[in-house]
């Protein structure tokens, strides 16, 4: 079965393909807030209803949360999985918005066609590019080259409380061969990319107490213990003059970068220059022996992400305060354990305390790093699907980020993971105004037909 035809296909299928799109737009599904519940609702009938349409065997699952969408489509060939979510973020500041958040349209901007709605980017236009290529593909051949299962969640942008549940229940269901995630972008905005590597997270918060009460300065200053300063010298302890993390055992399990896959990303030709430049920011901070794109992709960190204590309102109090409290993050690579940094960290910062102060902890989850296997098959098939497509050589890339999913997949299913997706940098997801090319569109769609006739 050729690819050019269905290719052709969906050239010529486009405006339909961003009416269908408009749709499920235009549906407010945020799985954050109560309100909304019968639109998440109405947006997995309708996606179950498209994939109905495609002759798949599909229906909408019930969870505690939000449902699933469940779907089986093909019936040779090799067998994949396909994830998106369906759910999108609260909109707010309502008033930022150029239009309505739910009002979707599509613009015609200096910078190219524009589709402007909340979830254009995340996650809907990405999902509707699988399931259009699929749509492409029957039409013009009839049938599917491979086997499809369509797993489609409306939790994600609320942590997923109800996904782990349910692949542990249904997993004989939807263990396939390889798991297909359409939720990442662009390197840079132009370059194709899969991504190989998601870095785990580790959230901590710490309150040290001292004094039983808010103490005036000029009456206990200097014997009384200030635990602003007592959090402040620990956390500055937590790293040294490099750039590494302090904190005992914490690089146990850290890898060292392939060479080929270091000369990949060196390739990439990343501004850093630019990317911090956009920011305000001008010198890299991390490590200082690590290029700055190894920094964000293949190199653990420890970061403070709030830090609170004494008086903090207009004017000035002089307070020495009872308590001092600040959250950190640590996001995680290769095979680190979090809960062994855990606890690592916390023995490491108890055996600071000085008499008179206490610690209270809460921590804020624990996943770990995923890498992916690239030595299967279907990886270099779609790195040249992908390059084919955008003309410029696709790379195997890391990701800053961490998206839990593929971890579950790894875990739960025993499933290998691969992550492509084609949004853009401006692309403002979770921001007023979020938008998706339809160049990404258009694009993202061809790229799946080319993948899944690599498959065929």
């Amino acid at each position: 079965m050729s690819a050019e035809t269905v290719l052709s296909r969906i050239d010529a299928s486009l405006p339909q393909a961003l009416d269908r799109l408009i749709q499920l737009l235009r549906i407010p599904s945020i799985s954050t807030d109560p309100a909304y519940k019968g639109d998440c609702a109405r947006a997995a009938d309708w996606l179950a209803d498209e994939l109905r349409g495609l002759g798949a065997v599909a229906d909408v699952r019930p969870t505690p949360g939000h449902p699933m969408v469940v779907g089986h489509l093909g019936n040779s060939g090799p067998h994949i999985l396909f994830y998106g979510h369906y759910d999108v973020q609260p909109v707010d500041p309502l008033d930022l918005w150029d239009t309505g958040p739910f009002d979707a349209v599509v613009e015609d901007t200096p910078k190219g066609r524009m589709i402007r709605a909340r979830g254009a980017s995340d996650d809907k236009g990405q999902l509707m590019t699988f399931i259009e290529a699929c749509r492409a593909w029957i039409a013009e051949h009839g049938e599917m080259p491979c086997r499809v299962i369509f797993l489609l969640e409306g939790e994600e942008e609320s942590g997923s409380p109800s996904l782990v549940p349910f692949l542990e229940q249904n997993a004989e269901e939807l263990t396939a061969e390889l798991a297909l995630i359409c939720d990442t972008g662009l390197f840079q905005s132009k370059s194709p990319a899969i991504i190989t590597m998601l870095r785990g997270l580790l959230g901590e918060e710490l309150t040290i107490h001292a004094a039983s009460r808010d103490l005036h300065s000029g009456m206990y200053g200097g014997p009384a213990q200030n635990p602003i300063r007592v959090l402040a010298r620990i956390l500055a302890g937590l790293h040294d003059d490099h750039g590494r993390v302090t904190v005992p055992g914490f690089y146990d399990g850290v890898p060292d970068l392939p060479p080929e896959i270091a000369a990949q990303w060196q390739a990439l030709g990343f501004d850093h220059a630019g990317f911090l430049g956009d920011v305000g920011l001008s010198v890299p901070a991390g490590e200082d022996d690590a290029p700055p794109l190894q920094q964000i992709w293949s190199r653990p960190t420890c970061e403070f992400n709030g830090i609170t204590g004494g008086y903090t309102g207009e004017g000035f109090k002089t307070v020495l305060p009872a308590q001092a409290s600040a959250k950190l993050s640590f996001r995680l690579v290769g095979t680190q354990d979090p809960h062994a940094i855990r606890k690592s960290f916390r023995k490491m910062v108890e055996d600071q305390l000085p008499a008179d102060c206490s610690v209270e902890w809460k921590e804020h989850g624990a996943s770990a790093a995923s890498q992916m296997e690239i030595e299967h098959p279907l990886f270099e098939k779609s790195r040249a699907a992908l390059t084919e497509e955008w003309g410029t050589p696709a790379a195997y890339a890391g990701c800053g980020g961490s998206i839990p999913i593929a971890g579950h997949f790894q875990r739960i299913l025993g499933m290998n993971t691969m992550l492509t997706g084609f949004a853009k940098d401006d692309d403002q997801i979770h921001s007023p105004n979020e938008k998706y090319d339809v160049e990404s569109f258009h694009k993202g769609m061809r790229s799946w037909v080319r993948l899944l006739g690599k498959l065929a």
